[in-house]
């Protein structure tokens, strides 16, 4: 068998019901569930918003509170120099299923489970959708890049910190659907932002992790998701990260076009997350033997561009091609089924 997680929402409105599926599905590495359905605050943007002070909630959704910016900053910026981690917390109201996994873990026999994975929203994705009480989108600001940025880093933080009394390995993926939009001209970032504000990103999280959790540097594994197509080179140029998640289903072929870039990346033993059962797209008939099939095909695909076999399958996990935050909630039931059953087919000969 092979790993297999999530990558974070689930469409119940119910968190037990939630809870259960994970850990029956994904027992080796269970996953907190991001709850969409169940309140507004579960989104994935203002889910993770609590104590940015230089942001605020308007009938536009977030936006940046340009009047206070000044002094948002500066009370933002006090906690960060004072190392006040637990001011980074997401409290309950916008995360009942983090809490609730908590919990489940602490009545759990924990021997089986390999990784806590955990998740965040990445900055791109966080900024990208903030606007201005104008209506202009703020993405291209370096200031408020930079304290999303660390803000994000300090949450990711206090997720971990919360977790580490189950001295377990941890996963923590970034998510980031918004790169897929990368080199459409409608958006405004650029190869050397992104990789200079992700190294950043993980790069901090690793010291902060080692010197402030007193960590290993194995003992966390830093992974990205994004969904969509993107440059999956600008992944592999990031020495701090661990995992690209992407999605097989729809987008496997596209990957396999990065070969050399993703052999350097195994190499150094990173790992490839494949999102090999869809999501929106998936119907009955996509058993567990239909998507090794199709699992097999795009394994060939990136051994004939140059990648060996023994070294993609031993670097592997498998996962839902994105969030089941839109799914109907018997459909993500089948979905993990499906997965859980796909996983126990590997090792492939």
């Amino acid at each position: 068998m092979v790993l297999a997680t999530g990558i974070g929402s689930m469409p119940q409105k119910k968190p037990p019901e939630a809870i259960d599926l994970i850990f029956k599905y994904t027992p080796s590495v269970p996953f907190w569930p991001q709850l969409p359905k169940r309140s507004i605050y579960e989104g994935m943007i203002l889910q993770f918003s609590e104590g940015f002070s230089f942001l605020k909630s308007s009938s536009q959704g977030l936006i940046y509170d340009a009047d206070n910016s000044q002094k948002g900053l500066e009370d933002f910026y006090s906690r960060i120099i004072d190392e006040d981690i637990d001011y980074f917390k997401i409290t309950s109201d916008f995360a009942f299923g983090l809490y609730l996994f908590y919990e489940r873990l602490k009545k759990l026999d924990l021997k089986n489970i390999h990784f806590i994975k955990l998740q965040i929203t990445g900055p791109f994705t966080f900024l990208g959708s903030i606007k201005d009480e104008k209506g202009n989108f703020v993405l291209q600001d370096e200031v408020i890049m930079e304290a999303v940025a660390k803000g994000l880093t300090r949450k990711a933080l206090w997720q971990i910190k919360f977790f580490t009394e189950f001295n377990k390995r941890i996963i923590l993926f970034f998510d980031e659907p918004y790169l897929s939009c990368f080199g459409s001209a409608y958006t405004p970032i650029n190869r050397e932002q992104i990789i200079k504000t992700l190294m950043g990103v993980f790069k901090e999280l690793k010291d902060l992790s080692i010197k402030r959790l007193n960590l290993k540097s194995e003992d966390l594994l830093i992974g990205i998701h994004c969904c969509g197509n993107t440059d999956w080179s600008i992944f592999t140029e990031l020495p701090q990260l661990d995992i690209i998640s992407f999605d097989a289903f729809n987008f496997g072929d596209k990957v396999s076009l990065y070969a050399k870039e993703l052999k350097k990346f195994l190499e150094r033993k990173g790992i490839l997350c494949w999102g090999l059962v869809p999501t929106l797209e998936f119907d009955d008939r996509m058993d567990e033997d239909f998507l090794l099939e199709r699992f097999n095909l795009l394994l060939d695909e990136f051994i004939k561009k140059g990648l060996d076999k023994e070294l993609i399958l031993e670097s592997l996990f498998l996962s839902p091609s994105c969030g089941l935050g839109n799914v109907e909630e018997e459909k993500s039931s089948k979905i993990l089924r499906i997965l859980f059953n796909l996983s126990q087919k590997f090792p492939l000969n």
